[in-house]
C-alpha cells in the first residue's frame, strides 16, 4: 500500500486518497473466493496499516465464558485452517485473551505486563504493546484479533477507528465466503442426497415395455426436479390379462417421490388379480388414507385399466386422474376415457369406486398422460391443454413412440422448451 492510501486509511488523506483506499479495499475482498486467502489478504493489509510484530486471531464461537480458542499466531510454523482443522486448534480458560475477547470492545494497551501463569504469557513473551480489535458478529466479538509490538505505546489511539473499522470489514467478507462454501458444501451434499432418491424412484418404474399381444407400447417419463410424484405400471394377470396403472402424486421434488414410491408398494402388494379396477383402487386408497395422507393433505390421482388382448376390451376405473384420450383412426374421433371418475386416492378411505369398458379396434391409439403434460405453460401463461394434445393424435402414426415424440416436439415448441415446472408422463398404447 502506497504511503498516500496508509495515510487516507489513517484519516490524514484527502477524500480522493480516502476514496482509492475504498476502492483498493473492495476491489481486494471481490477478487477472494476462498477464506483462507481472505485472511491472508487481511494479515498483509494490516502490515501496511501498522507495523506489527505478532498476531494473534482469537474465537470464542460455540464457546462459553471464560473459554477460547486460538486460531492464528503469526509465530505458528504451520498454518491451520481453523474452519476445516478446529480440532487442532488450542483451547484456553480465562486469562487476558479471555478478558479482551468477553469484553467486545477495541483495548489499546501501552505498557504490557502479562503474568507467567496466564494462559496468553507464551503468546504474549516480549511483547510491550498490544492492540485488540473485535470482529462482531451479531453484536457480539466473536472473533478478535491481536496485534502486538516489542516497544512500549507503539499504537496510536487516534488510528484506532479506522483500523477497527478496516478490519471489520475484511473480517466480515471472510465469514461470508465461509458461509458460502459451507452452503455449497450442504447443497452438494442435498444434491447427490436427492440424486439417490432419483435413482431408487426410477428403479421403481417398469425397465422395459411388456410384451402384450397385439399391442405397441412406449412411455416417457420426465421430472421438473431430480425426483417426482409420476408413476405408472404393468401388471401381468390370469389369462394372458394386463393390468396398466398410471398416477401422479400431488406435490413434487422429493416428498412426492416418497409417496410414489409407498403407492408403488401398496399397489404391488394386492393380493388379488380381480377383473375389476376399482378393487386395486379401494385397496390403494384404504391403506393411503389410513396410514399415509389423513394429515399430510397429500393425494394421488389414478387411472387403472385392464386390458384383455382376447377381446380387445379395455375395464377401467380412474381416481380423480386425467381422462387418457383415445383415437380411433378409422372414424377419426377423439375421446375421453371418463366413464368411472371417482375422488383421488388417499382423500376418503371409504370411496367407492366404480368400473367402465371401452371396446377397441385395430389402429386406436390411446394416451395415458399426467397433468404436468397438458398444464405446461406456454406465451402469457396458456396452457398447453387437451385440444394441442389431440392435435398430435390427428396424425393417426403408427408407432406408439412416434405419438410421443409428437407430443414432445408439441410441447417443446409450445413452450419455447423452458424446463418443466410439473412432472410429464406419457403412456400410449398402440391397438395393432
Amino acid at each position: 500500500m502506497s504511503g498516500e492510501l496508509r495515510s487516507a486509511a489513517l484519516g490524514r488523506g484527502t477524500w480522493q486518497e480516502r476514496l482509492a483506499l475504498v476502492i483498493e479495499t473492495m476491489r481486494e475482498m471481490s477478487l477472494q473466493t476462498d477464506p483462507q486467502a481472505m485472511v491472508r489478504a487481511y494479515g498483509e493489509r494490516m502490515k501496511s496499516l501498522i507495523p506489527l510484530d505478532r498476531r494473534i486471531s482469537l474465537s470464542r464461537r460455540g464457546l462459553e465464558y471464560p473459554r477460547l480458542r486460538v486460531t492464528r499466531f503469526s509465530e505458528w510454523r504451520e498454518e491451520i485452517n481453523p474452519w476445516k482443522e478446529p480440532h487442532r486448534l488450542p483451547v484456553i480458560d480465562g486469562g487476558l485473551f479471555a478478558e479482551l475477547i468477553y469484553g467486545d470492545e477495541p483495548v489499546v494497551i501501552d505498557d504490557l505486563d502479562v503474568p507467567e501463569d496466564d494462559p496468553a504469557a507464551p503468546y504474549l513473551a516480549g511483547q510491550r504493546s498490544l492492540l485488540a480489535i473485535p470482529m462482531l458478529d451479531q453484536g457480539v466479538a466473536t472473533n478478535m484479533v491481536i496485534g502486538t509490538r516489542e516497544e512500549p505505546a507503539a499504537f496510536d489511539r487516534e488510528e484506532l477507528p479506522e483500523v477497527v473499522w478496516m478490519s471489520n470489514l475484511f473480517g466480515r467478507a471472510a465469514h461470508n465466503l465461509v458461509m458460502r462454501e459451507q452452503v455449497e458444501q450442504a447443497y452438494q451434499l442435498v444434491d447427490r442426497e436427492l440424486q439417490v432418491v432419483a435413482d431408487i424412484q426410477r428403479s421403481l418404474l417398469p425397465r422395459r415395455m411388456p410384451e402384450i399381444p397385439g399391442v405397441r407400447l412406449a412411455a416417457h417419463y420426465q421430472t421438473s426436479r431430480r425426483a417426482g410424484g409420476d408413476y405408472y405400471d404393468f401388471f401381468p394377470l390370469a389369462d394372458g390379462r394386463w393390468g396398466i396403472l398410471i398416477a401422479d402424486v400431488s406435490g413434487h421434488g422429493t416428498p412426492a417421490a416418497v409417496m410414489m414410491a409407498v403407492t408403488h408398494a401398496i399397489a404391488h402388494a394386492y393380493p388379488g388379480s380381480s377383473e375389476n379396477p376399482s378393487a386395486l383402487l379401494e385397496f390403494v386408497n384404504r391403506r393411503l388414507a389410513e396410514r399415509y395422507t389423513v394429515d399430510s393433505g397429500t393425494f394421488v390421482t389414478a387411472f387403472y385399466g385392464i386390458y384383455d388382448p382376447s377381446t380387445r376390451t379395455l375395464t377401467y376405473s380412474s381416481a380423480g386422474h386425467n381422462p387418457p384420450r383415445i383415437k380411433s383412426c378409422r372414424g377419426g374421433t377423439i375421446e375421453s376415457l371418463d366413464g368411472a371418475r371417482r375422488l383421488p386416492l388417499g382423500v376418503s378411505a371409504d370411496e367407492d369406486y366404480i368400473d367402465a369398458t371401452r371396446a377397441l379396434q385395430t389402429g386406436d391409439q390411446i394416451v395415458f398422460y399426467t397433468d404436468g403434460v397438458t398444464e405446461s405453460e406456454g406465451a402469457r401463461g396458456v396452457m398447453f391443454g387437451v385440444e394441442r394434445l389431440d392435435s398430435v393424435l390427428h396424425a393417426c402414426r403408427s408407432d406408439a413412440g412416434e405419438i410421443i415424440e409428437g407430443v414432445l416436439t408439441a410441447l417443446a415448441e409450445f413452450t419455447d422448451a423452458r424446463p418443466a415446472a410439473d412432472d410429464r408422463t406419457l403412456l400410449v398404447a398402440k391397438i395393432g
